[in-house]
């Protein structure tokens, strides 16, 4: 099994590319006290990094693939990763220093670390690069949902009124909205939980929209604050490693659909990061690519090239892209908007304790 792949099974070293061998001891010793006759690492996968051969596919497995029998046996095979490893090679983010976002209907980064975090936290997924570096991954369940259903909302007025406007272009203009508000959403505030949020302990989610009679309740400041709330838990994991950590990076690469329109989420992107955020034309192109990507790199690598190397050189040299970096006045609008955000957080447990 890959090893990023492997370390979401159990704890990975690495420096050794391999599973923990203090933790295996500390579960073999209790496995030893309930009398079991083996150990952990009996039933573990081999753990294997991007570039080392995974075996060749059999004849069994290709006419389990394909009973017509044009797919051949002996195709080599790369270490298998899931969705996490294969984003972080589709998007270029395996060295340290770098990162990606993925921003849709949930929201996660992850971050490429240069050491290890120094404890554990619950909010943090740790996980690795292909090759084995650490990597923390901040994951919130919500994101562009309830901005969805606004637009639609939005969407509905529109057509009331006789005037039909595609979901294309209602997104691009209510997005671009959002540039003209104020660089904190004028005081109005949202929660955007469909659903429970673990980086801020709450077991369900209430959407809100909640202001007071003093904010500037305008079209690009709702549409601002919505845009904002989509980022504002995701904001509060990443301050763990931002903050408490000091971990550093040089920019993070952002895909999904809150990227759509050019421009707006990669602003606010930015600002809630603090770091330049990237976004290429190949960013769509997800997993799949990722893991054919990895394929690649284990036959055409050339004699001791690196997979950082490889990813720079050979796949992505010349692709186009934009990036965008922090614009001092939306980060001071955003950290406005995330005290405003923390301290109304009693509004939403409450929602969820009143609301059934």
């Amino acid at each position: 099994m890959g090893i990023g792949e492997a370390s979401g099974m159990f704890p990975v070293d690495s420096t050794t590319n391999d599973f923990d061998a203090g933790r295996l001891a500390l579960y073999d010793k209790r496995l030893n006290a309930r009398g079991l006759p083996w150990t952990l690492a009996d039933i573990l996968p081999t753990v294997l990094v991007a570039g080392q051969p995974a075996g060749t596919l059999t004849e069994a497995g290709a006419r389990l693939i394909d009973p017509s029998g044009q797919l051949k046996a002996g195709i080599p095979l790369c270490p298998p990763e899931g969705d996490a490893g294969t984003g972080m090679v589709a998007t270029n983010s395996v060295a340290p220093r770098t990162g990606n976002v993925s921003a849709g209907t949930s929201v996660f980064a992850m971050i490429v670390l240069e050491r290890a975090l120094s404890k554990l936290y619950p909010e943090i997924d740790m996980v690795t690069t292909p090759t084995g570096k650490p990597v923390a991954m901040v994951h919130s369940n919500n994101c562009t949902s309830d901005l969805n259903d606004w637009v639609a909302l939005f969407g509905e007025v529109a057509a009331t009124l006789g005037v039909r406007v595609s979901e294309s272009v209602l997104f691009e203009t209510l997005y671009q909205q959002a540039l003209l508000g104020d660089a904190d959403g004028g005081g109005l505030l949202a929660y955007n939980y469909l659903s429970g949020e673990h980086l801020t302990h709450l077991e369900a989610g209430r959407p809100l929209f909640v202001r007071t009679p003093e904010g500037r309740f305008t079209l690009p400041n709702f549409m601002r604050t919505h845009l904002f709330a989509s980022l504002g838990a995701l904001k509060i994991g990443l301050d763990i490693l931002f903050e408490r950590e000091q971990v550093t990076i040089d920019q993070i690469l952002g895909h999904g659909g809150f990227f759509k329109t050019r421009g707006v989420g990669q602003r606010f992107m930015a600002a809630a990061m603090g770091v330049p955020v990237a976004v290429m034309e190949t960013a769509g192109e997800g997993g799949a690519w990722g893991i054919a990507l990895l394929a690649a790199f284990q036959v055409r690598k050339a004699e001791g090239q690196s997979l950082e190397d490889y990813l720079t050189h050979a796949v992505f040299a010349g692709q186009a892209g934009t990036t965008i970096a922090p614009d001092p006045g939306d980060v001071a609008g955003f950290a406005a908007f995330m005290a405003r955000y923390s301290a109304g957080l009693a509004i939403e447990r409450a929602a969820v304790a009143a609301l059934a």
